[in-house]
C-alpha cells in the first residue's frame, strides 16, 4: 500500500493515527465485552476504520455525517464521550437513546451525527434534506452520507441520489463497497462492477478510492468537500475496503472465501498506516506504547462508568411523554370577527400561504405543486410569492422527499410534503412510521414535518386515487393524524399542524375541495389538536364520525327531524378526543360510529372498544359502527356508492335506536 503525504505535517499524520487506531481498540475490547455477554450485539468495522475516520476528519465538526452501523471512526473522531457511547452500547439511561434503541442506531445533535434506521436506505434522503437547508441558508456547507453496497440495492439510494443531482445538493455519497450485504456476494447484489459506474446516470460526479489507505481517503475527501463548498452539488464516492468480521458477531465468516481474508489482512488500514509512520520516522514504537496506553486508560474509564450506570428503570410516564417533542399548543383567535365564504381547497390554500408568510423556514415540497399549482391548484401562485427555493416540484419519490423534510427539519426548517393523492404515501410509508414517528423517542430529535394527503372516495377515481388510509397512520405512536371536515376547521387545524413541531399526516377528503363552502376569517388562526368538535347536542343517539361521515350525518339529520341527535366531529384522530367521546355517550346512551374507511380495522373498532371498556354503565345498546365494504374502492359510481356507507346508514341508525 502506497501512502502519499501530500500536505500533510507530523503532527497531522499522528493524529490521524490516534484517531485511526482509536477504534479498533474500542472494537477489540467490544468483542471480548460481547464473549462476556456484557454487550448484547456487536457490528464491527474491523478492516474499514480508514473509511469512517476519513469522512470525520474531512469534514468540518458542525457539518452533519450520516453513518451507518460500521463506522465507529465517526463517533470517536467527532469526541463523542466514551462513557455515553459505551452506555448506549449496554442500552442504558445514559446512552443516546436511553436504552430505546441499540449499538448504532442513534443520533447525537451535539456532534452533527444523524442516526440510521435498521433500513439503511431511508438515511440518504435525510441526507439531501440537511444538504438543502444548508443551500437554502447559503452556508457554504455539506453533508456526508453513508451506505453500503447491500443497502444500495433500495429505491431508496437511487431516490436519494436524484433528488440530490437535480437540486444540485452539496452531499457527499459514502459507498462502502465491502463486497457483501451480510451473506450475498455483490454479484448476487448487483450486475454492475463498481459503483462509480452509476454516477454518469444521474449527471453525477464519481470518485473511486482505497478505503483502506488512511491518507488517499482523508486528503481526497478533504478536497472535494472543499470543492463542494463553493460550487454546490453531489458526488458519489465509492470506497473499496473489506470486513474482516462477519456482518455482526452471531453471523460469523464461514460464507466468505479464505483467500479474501489473506488478500485484505495484508491492507490492513491500521497496520499498515503504522508501518508507514514509522518508515517515515514520524512514529516510533515508544510513542505507540504510549498512545495505547492513553487510549486504554480512556476506554476503561469511559467502560467504568457505563458499568456503574444500573439497568434503566421503565418508567411509563416518561415513555409516553418522550413519544413527542414537547409542544404546548398555544390556539390563536383571528383578529377580527371578519369572514368570508369559502371553498374548503381555498381554505387549504389559505393556511398555506399565511404559514409560509409567519414561516420563513417553512418548505413545501411536491411533485407538480409550483408553476403548476398542485393538481388541486392549492399552491396556484406560490411559486411568485414565495420562489422556486421554497415551493419546490420533486421527482416522483415519496420516500426520498419524506426523507428530505425530516433532513430540513433536523437542519433547522420546517417542511411540508404533498401527497398528490394519499394512496401514493406508500411509497414513502417506511419515512413516515419508522422515521418520522419514531425518531424523537429514540434519541430526542423532533420532526417538524407535515405530511397533506388529499383523501376519500366518491369522486370515481377506482383503487389508487380514492382509499382511506388514515388508520395505518392512526395506529403509529409519534404520529399526530388530522381529518377537517369543513373549511373553518381546516384552515385553523393546517396552521396548528404546521406550527407543531412533531410529524402531522393531515388528510384532506378531495370531494369535498370545491363542493364546500364555509365562513372562514380572513386572518391567521389555530383549531386544537386533539380536541373534538360538538356540532349538534341530542338525546335519543350519538354518531360519532370524521370527514365525509360528517356530512353523511348532517344529511340524515335533515331528512330525519323526529330524531335528536348528538353529532360529535372527532376532528383529530390522533390524539383523539376521549372526553368528548365519552361526554356524548354519556349523554345518550346509544353510539354509532361512522367512517368512510373499510369497517375491519378501522378506527371506529379502537373507539367502539374504549367505549366498552371505560362508558359501559352508560351504554343502552351495543355500541355499532358503520363503514365502507371490505374490498378495494371500486370506479364505476354504481359499485363505488355500494361500496360507501352512506346508503346503509338509515338501516344502522334504525337498528340501534330500536334496541
Amino acid at each position: 500500500m502506497k501512502f502519499d503525504r501530500q500536505d500533510f505535517s507530523d503532527e497531522d499524520l499522528l493524529h490521524v493515527y490516534e484517531e485511526l487506531l482509536r477504534p479498533r481498540m474500542i472494537e477489540e475490547k467490544m468483542l471480548i465485552l460481547l464473549r462476556q455477554n456484557k454487550i448484547s450485539k456487536w457490528f464491527s468495522g474491523i478492516g474499514q476504520e480508514g473509511v469512517a475516520v476519513s469522512a470525520a476528519l474531512a469534514l468540518q465538526d458542525n457539518e452533519y455525517i450520516l453513518p451507518m452501523h460500521r463506522n465507529l471512526g465517526v463517533f470517536t473522531a467527532r469526541k463523542v464521550p466514551f462513557n455515553r457511547l459505551f452506555s448506549q452500547f449496554q442500552g442504558k439511561r445514559n446512552g443516546f437513546t436511553k436504552g430505546r434503541d441499540r449499538s448504532f442506531h442513534f443520533g447525537a445533535p451535539d456532534y452533527h451525527i444523524v442516526g440510521m434506521i435498521s433500513h439503511l436506505g431511508p438515511q440518504m434522503a435525510l441526507a439531501d434534506g440537511i444538504a438543502l437547508a444548508h443551500k437554502l441558508k447559503k452556508e457554504n456547507k455539506i453533508a456526508l452520507a453513508f451506505t453500503g453496497d447491500g443497502a444500495s440495492s433500495e429505491g431508496d439510494f437511487h431516490e436519494a441520489l436524484n433528488v440530490a443531482a437535480v437540486w444540485d445538493l452539496p452531499v457527499i455519497f459514502l459507498v462502502e463497497n465491502n463486497g457483501y450485504g451480510l451473506s450475498t456476494p455483490s454479484e448476487e447484489q448487483f450486475r454492475f462492477k463498481y459503483f462509480i459506474d452509476k454516477g454518469p446516470g444521474y449527471g453525477m460526479e464519481t470518485v473511486q478510492l482505497d478505503g483502506n489507505n488512511i491518507l488517499e481517503m482523508y486528503g481526497t475527501l478533504r478536497k472535494l468537500a472543499a470543492d463542494i463548498r463553493k460550487n454546490p452539488r453531489p458526488i458519489l464516492v465509492e470506497a473499496l475496503t473489506f470486513r474482516m468480521r462477519g456482518h455482526e458477531e452471531a453471523s460469523g465468516t464461514k460464507y466468505v472465501p479464505k483467500e479474501l481474508f489473506e488478500i485484505w489482512g495484508k491492507k490492513d488500514p491500521v497496520e499498515n498506516y503504522e508501518k508507514f509512520l514509522l518508515k517515515e520516522g514520524v512514529l516510533n514504537e515508544d510513542k505507540i506504547a504510549t498512545l495505547r496506553k492513553q487510549i486504554t486508560k480512556e476506554i476503561e474509564a469511559g467502560l467504568k462508568d457505563a458499568f456503574a450506570e444500573g439497568e434503566p428503570v421503565a418508567d411509563t410516564a416518561l415513555e409516553l411523554q418522550d413519544m413527542y417533542a414537547p409542544h404546548e399548543q398555544e390556539v390563536i383567535k383571528p383578529e377580527s370577527k371578519q369572514t368570508e365564504e369559502k371553498r374548503f381547497v381555498d381554505a387549504i390554500s389559505d393556511a398555506l400561504r399565511q404559514s409560509m408568510e409567519k414561516y420563513p423556514n417553512l418548505v413545501l415540497m411536491g411533485q407538480d405543486i409550483a408553476e403548476y399549482g398542485g393538481v388541486f391548484k392549492i399552491t396556484e401562485g406560490f411559486v411568485q410569492q414565495f420562489g422556486k427555493e421554497r415551493v419546490r416540484n420533486t421527482p416522483l419519490c415519496e420516500s426520498a422527499i419524506i426523507g428530505t423534510g425530516l433532513g430540513l427539519s433536523i437542519n433547522g426548517y420546517k417542511a411540508m410534503v404533498e401527497m398528490q393523492f394519499a394512496d401514493f404515501v406508500t411509497c414513502g410509508f417506511n419515512q413516515i412510521v419508522n422515521n418520522l414517528a419514531k425518531i424523537h423517542y429514540r434519541w430526542g430529535q423532533h420532526a417538524d414535518v407535515v405530511v397533506r394527503m388529499p383523501t376519500g372516495a366518491g369522486v370515481a377515481a377506482g383503487p389508487f386515487h380514492s382509499q382511506s388510509n388514515e388508520a395505518w397512520f392512526f395506529h403509529t405512536p409519534g404520529l399526530k393524524v388530522v381529518y377537517p371536515s369543513n373549511p373553518h376547521d381546516a384552515k385553523g387545524l393546517l396552521n396548528a399542524a404546521l406550527e407543531d413541531p412533531n410529524p402531522v399526516i393531515f388528510f384532506e377528503h378531495k370531494a369535498l375541495y370545491r363542493s364546500l363552502s364555509g365562513p372562514v376569517p380572513n386572518d391567521y388562526y389555530t383549531e386544537e389538536i386533539g380536541k373534538a368538535k360538538l356540532l349538534q347536542e341530542g338525546e335519543d343517539m350519538s354518531i360519532i364520525t370524521y370527514g365525509m361521515g360528517v356530512h353523511w350525518a348532517k344529511q340524515y339529520m335533515e331528512e330525519h327531524p323526529e330524531l335528536s341527535i348528538d353529532l360529535l366531529d372527532l376532528r383529530s384522530l390522533l390524539p383523539w378526543d376521549k372526553e368528548a367521546v365519552a361526554a356524548t355517550v354519556k349523554r345518550t346512551g346509544k353510539v354509532l360510529i361512522l367512517h368512510e374507511d373499510c369497517l375491519t380495522g378501522g378506527i371506529g373498532g379502537e373507539i367502539a372498544a374504549w367505549i366498552a371498556e371505560h362508558c359501559f354503565q352508560y351504554l343502552d345498546a351495543p355500541v355499532m359502527r358503520e363503514a365502507s365494504l371490505d374490498t378495494a374502492v371500486p370506479f364505476a359510481p354504481p359499485l363505488e356508492q355500494n361500496f360507501l356507507p352512506k346508503n346503509r346508514l338509515t338501516k344502522k341508525i334504525e337498528s340501534l335506536v330500536s334496541f
